[in-house]
């Protein structure tokens, strides 16, 4: 069995004064204490907030990124029924206008005549606000208001490669979102008894050449929230792992990897997704929509491949009790990046 991780409980800087790791970050927490001070890496510091918001009738995805040497922002969205995909993505070399906050709530911004993202928190709340004037030929609009629930733990984990390659993530799962994304004249509205947003929070520093899968899903089942979140090959032999399972805001730690079978020939074939050691995770995904996304630039090379589908099987709680997972809409993905 792989050991227990350490909890940190409270605050920390990731970086020691020279830009290195600070051994005492090392760890997890149920709480946003991990301080991204990041400094030196030239070209090697990666960045990002990611959020997806799972609505009734559409998944709503905002991202603002920063490679060192580039800022990218990315939009799209998915209607579960039509099955209308749309993403729209911008980069700036340099990026030099674009600033990461070192702490997982600031709030940030990307801004220009093509597109406008901004993420401003304030009083437990985050405002989600896009503007795109051309997505598809139509204006796009969001205006989403994500809640961050007091007493809900959330999942921030630092991965050890070496002192000068680590990453910092944070996922934040299960909060309720209420506002609206338009379209043109189609109008999408979200309520916070359904509608689900998660947030992706990353600040490390990476290698050159790099591969993970990742599997997320935040709804409500039988009247309780639930999020799930696995992290696979990027975390392997580290001793640390991005996985756990939330109910109602309360995070059971999964301490072991977990192996993701799945073909790579063709991504559309069901996943199945398990503990290494144990039975504590024990899933089957299977996907009604692929999106892919590449970029072959000069300095950036990335393939993804993100599936959108059904969790169905159970993960075993804190107390040694079993929560069945039945038909919960979530996400699965391959990324490859040589960044």
């Amino acid at each position: 069995m792989q050991h227990a991780e350490r909890e940190i409980t409270d605050q920390v800087n990731l970086c020691d004064r020279k830009g290195m790791l600070n051994p005492e970050a090392i760890g997890y927490a149920r709480r946003p204490l991990i301080i991204s001070n990041l400094k030196g890496h030239f070209m090697r510091k990666k960045k990002w907030n990611n959020w997806c918001v799972f609505g009734e009738d559409l998944l709503f995805s905002a991202t603002i990124s920063h490679l060192d040497y580039a800022a990218v922002c990315f939009v799209y969205i998915l209607d579960y029924e039509t099955q209308r995909f749309y993403e729209k993505q911008i980069v700036l070399p340099i990026g030099r206008k674009v600033k990461m906050p070192e702490e997982v709530l600031d709030s940030v911004k990307f801004v220009n005549e093509r597109i406008s993202v901004q993420l401003v928190h304030m009083q437990g709340e985050t405002h989600l606000s896009v503007t795109i004037p051309d997505f598809d030929n139509e204006v796009l609009h969001a205006d989403l208001h994500i809640l961050h629930p007091e007493h809900d733990d959330s999942l921030n984990v630092v991965i050890p490669w070496k002192r000068d390659l680590f990453q910092f993530t944070a996922k934040h799962h299960s909060l309720p979102t209420t506002g609206f994304v338009k379209i043109g004249d189609k109008r999408y509205n979200f309520n916070p008894e359904y509608s689900f947003a998660v947030l992706d929070f990353g600040r490390g520093v990476w290698p050159r050449d790099a591969e993970w899968n990742w599997a997320m899903a935040s709804q409500r089942l039988g009247g309780r929230r639930i999020g799930l979140n696995f992290g696979g090959k990027w975390t392997d032999g580290t001793g640390m792992t991005e996985n756990a399972i939330f109910v109602d805001g309360e995070m059971t730690k999964v301490h072991e990897d977990v192996i993701f079978t799945y073909n790579p020939e063709n991504f559309m074939h069901p996943w199945h997704i398990r503990t290494k050691f144990s039975d504590q995770v024990d899933m089957t995904f299977s996907p009604f929509f692929e999106r892919t996304a590449r970029t072959n630039a000069q300095l950036i090379q990335t393939n993804v491949h993100q599936l959108v589908g059904y969790f169905n099987g159970r993960v075993k709680l804190h107390d040694g009790s079993f929560l069945r997972i039945r038909q919960m809409l979530g996400c699965t993905e391959e990324h490859r990046a040589k960044w």
